[in-house]
């Protein structure tokens, strides 16, 4: 596993490629560019006939170079370091930072490609990724390159063990800020891949990594925690918080208080239901009491009131 940290500060976890999947990479793209050499040269013998011998060894080196030297680089900037070989090997070539390379990245390890393979078979190029920690050749060295594994199979995918249920936002105050990326690089790896590790060696890679973390975040590990909890725990702290800081689940802002009801006269007896949040407050009709029903047939009819110049509030005024 590679660990490689972009420029926006994300670290990347790469799979450099093994020297024997490299190999069948360049023997593929070796057997793509030799057909299409063979079948252009056989072209060029038939067009050249007529010229002398000095033109048509001309066209011979240009033909060679263009089509063994020159192919390869324009395969691998077309495709951002994925030529026939290393499609059907799983393999691509990404600059040191992760990112895709470019027309410069091509044309240095196509040139240096010419000596490492084709005048020392390949010779050069396996001592160099041999040495290399990587895997890299000359080629990715003076290019700053790197060749990993765009396919990784399934049942080696990194998945982080979520932390028991009663550490569950235990260290919701625990300042996690100046925890830097690679310790957090760190712990997530050793979390991935701690049922891996001798048990005496996973204990202690877990006391180390507990103390680091502690002594960034200020908070000593609490007692009867194990270092493996604690560290899952406080994973899963952060990635809680990078997601509602990212989707603003803790940030929402909070709903609007429904304006105050105002309250129903005295000797109405009848309540006033409060407006609905979503619309502007109304004032519902009110089904007259028992006693202002008799006040109403004293009159002259149930419009009397109004017609006696009371107002027409939706409610009936105190006797």
């Amino acid at each position: 596993m590679s660990e490689l940290v972009t420029g926006e500060a994300v670290a990347l976890e790469l799979r450099p490629a093994k020297l024997p999947s490299r190999g069948l990479a360049v023997l593929l793209d070796l057997a793509a560019a030799v057909t299409v050499y063979v079948v252009v040269t056989l072209g060029l013998v038939a067009a050249t006939a007529s010229l002398d011998e000095a033109a048509r060894t001309a066209v011979s080196i240009a033909t060679f170079v263009l089509v063994l030297v020159g192919g390869p680089i324009l395969v691998e900037t077309l495709t951002h370091g994925r030529s026939l070989g290393k499609l059907a090997c799983g393999l691509r070539v990404v600059r040191d930072d992760g990112g895709p390379i470019r027309f410069r990245h091509a044309l240095v390890r196509g040139l240096l490609g010419v000596i490492e393979i084709l005048m020392t078979f390949g010779v050069v190029a396996c001592v160099a990724s041999l040495v290399s920690a990587r895997g890299r050749r000359l080629g990715d060295v003076f290019a700053g390159t790197l060749v990993v594994r765009e396919r990784v199979p399934a049942g080696q995918g990194g998945f982080v063990p979520p932390p028991p249920p009663w550490l569950m936002g235990r260290f919701a105050g625990l300042d996690l800020s100046a925890v830097p990326d690679g310790l957090w690089l760190a712990v997530r790896q050793y979390l991935t891949r701690m049922r891996q590790l001798d048990p005496r060696v996973g204990s202690s890679m877990a006391e180390r990594l507990a103390a680091d973390v502690a002594g960034c975040t200020g908070a000593p590990v609490p007692p009867g925690v194990p270092p493996a909890m604690f560290l899952a725990a406080v994973l899963h702290e952060r990635q809680t918080r990078e997601a509602q800081r990212t989707f603003g689940g803790a940030g929402a802002p909070a709903a609007p208080a429904a304006p105050p009801t105002p309250a129903a006269p005295a000797g109405a007896g009848v309540p006033v239901l409060p407006p609905p949040a979503h619309a502007p407050a109304t004032v519902s009709p009110v089904v007259p009491s028992a006693g202002a029903g008799a006040e109403a047939a004293g009159g002259s009819g149930p419009n009397s009131g109004a017609s006696a110049g009371r107002p027409a509030a939706g409610f009936v005024p105190p006797a």
